[in-house]
């Protein structure tokens, strides 16, 4: 076989962009003074169970105010994560996260005790190993969308193509460098790897292939149970309708691979209402207090097209992935009607939240758990379209579309775009304009 750059580039492009992203998050956190606040916002929250558990032993979290009024106060970063029940306080957020961040907390509190650093969770080495975290699962959910696209016959240069163009032409290189003690990295790499042991067991029916979904479902909902809508995209993964039928029948044959799915599933998510018996003494609590859905008010235009926080304004990216709807269509209809009525149920329940936009936020980060499903939507138009310079003309527009993403990333990390009052006049205002940030920086 011939060794030629694009082979190199094709084979070790998940290398390629994680050593990319360690490199640019070392130049953004590595001068930064670690007591600056690099675990942001509801991060803080998603982070919390980690010391509370290992280094405090407290459930109710009594370290918050010496760490975040005292040690690491930051008026600009200061954010309070506890919810108070029934007089007892716990966390608002759900313990997900930090279940998969574990591994990365226990290799800091390994290096700062080696080190001599302050043990207490939120020392250097803590804040560089959860920087690493959202790395090591971005490029995890890299290897199951490479592995998915090559399900769905897209060719490997492809791939690799979108690849770069989910990290670096949305709103997750920032999510992975800046902010990332957010739960949305951890939530993308579990959806997609339930998206491809979902797709393996349509198309083999084998009985490992469901556990295996089964638990990483658990894990996704543990992380944000709205998230648990990914189940209703299993459909459009079996390719047709026949495919599914045949698929839903094998469940009875593997009457005993799904049960134990289910009890894997309950077993992952079990973990949530085990640390609130612990916490109030009830199995299940709503720690959100007022916040809720407001299902009759959904704001689905403004999530998705708004100067305030559009998804498709602030990542256009994936609104010309959406023309793999005409080549899925032609592929099959059922998949197509599906896949369309599970995005347009998706886009409902997310612009119901009482905050649409999310707070502060790059463009609408909610959507980045499902961006493997943009992404097949990609392979299949690159795949679809006919002749070479249509092809030509397509990846064209994605580069400049990456483009365009990393100036406003980089507009959004200076608030030349406001984290939440965007409005028309400011957008276009600043509209990839680089000559005020290149002055900032001088």
């Amino acid at each position: 076989m011939k060794i030629t750059p694009g082979y190199l580039l094709n084979s070790y492009s998940i290398l390629i962009i994680s050593a990319i992203l360690v490199i640019v998050s070392l130049n953004i956190n590595g001068g930064k003074d670690y007591r600056s606040g690099m675990i942001m916002s509801d991060g803080k929250g998603y982070y919390a169970y980690l010391p509370a558990i290992f280094i405090y032993h407290d459930l109710h979290f009594g370290f918050f105010d010496e760490i975040e009024k005292v040690t690491y106060y930051n008026e600009n970063h200061y954010y309070d994560y506890r919810y108070t029940l029934e007089g007892k306080v716990i966390n608002k957020y759900y313990a997900g996260t930090a279940l998969a961040m574990l591994p990365f907390f226990g290799i800091g509190h390994l290096l700062s005790a080696i080190s001599g650093q302050l043990m207490d969770g939120y020392s250097s080495w803590y804040t560089t190993c959860i920087n690493l975290a959202a790395i090591v699962y971005l490029a995890i959910g890299l290897v199951f969308l490479k592995r998915l696209l090559k399900s769905f016959v897209v060719r490997s240069s492809f791939i690799t193509l979108i690849l770069v163009a989910v990290v670096f032409g949305t709103n997750v290189f920032y999510y992975t460098v800046v902010e990332f003690a957010m739960s949305h990295i951890y939530s993308f790499a579990f959806v997609t790897m339930f998206l491809f042991y979902a797709r393996k067991y349509l198309l083999e029916t084998k009985a490992s292939h469901l556990i295996i979904a089964g638990l990483l479902l658990g894990m996704i909902t543990l992380i944000r149970p709205v998230n648990m809508l990914i189940i209703l995209a299993v459909p459009f993964l079996a390719g047709s309708r026949r495919e599914l039928v045949v698929a839903l029948r094998s469940l009875l044959i593997n009457r005993k691979g799904c049960i134990t799915a289910v009890v894997g599933f309950l077993a992952v998510f079990s973990v949530q209402m085990i640390i609130y018996t612990i916490q109030t003494g009830h199995f299940w609590v709503y720690s959100y207090g007022e916040e809720g859905f407001s299902f009759l008010h959904p704001h689905m235009l403004a999530i998705l097209f708004s100067y305030k926080k559009g998804l498709f304004l602030y990542t256009p990216l994936l609104f010309i992935s959406l023309s793999g709807f005409y080549f899925l269509w032609k592929k099959d209809h059922f998949s197509a009607w599906w896949l369309t009525g599970f995005l347009l149920l998706l886009t409902y329940v997310l612009s119901s939240w009482w905050m649409w936009y999310y707070g502060g936020s790059f463009s609408s980060r909610v959507y980045i758990e499902y961006f493997s499903i943009f992404a097949i939507l990609l392979g299949l138009t690159l795949e679809g379209l006919p002749g070479l310079i249509p092809k030509r003309i397509y990846i064209s527009l994605i580069i400049v579309l990456i483009l365009v993403c990393q100036v406003q990333t980089y507009q959004y990390r200076y608030y030349f775009i406001h984290w939440s009052e965007m409005n028309k006049e400011k957008y276009w205002e600043v509209f990839m304009r680089i000559d005020q940030l290149m002055q900032k920086d001088q």
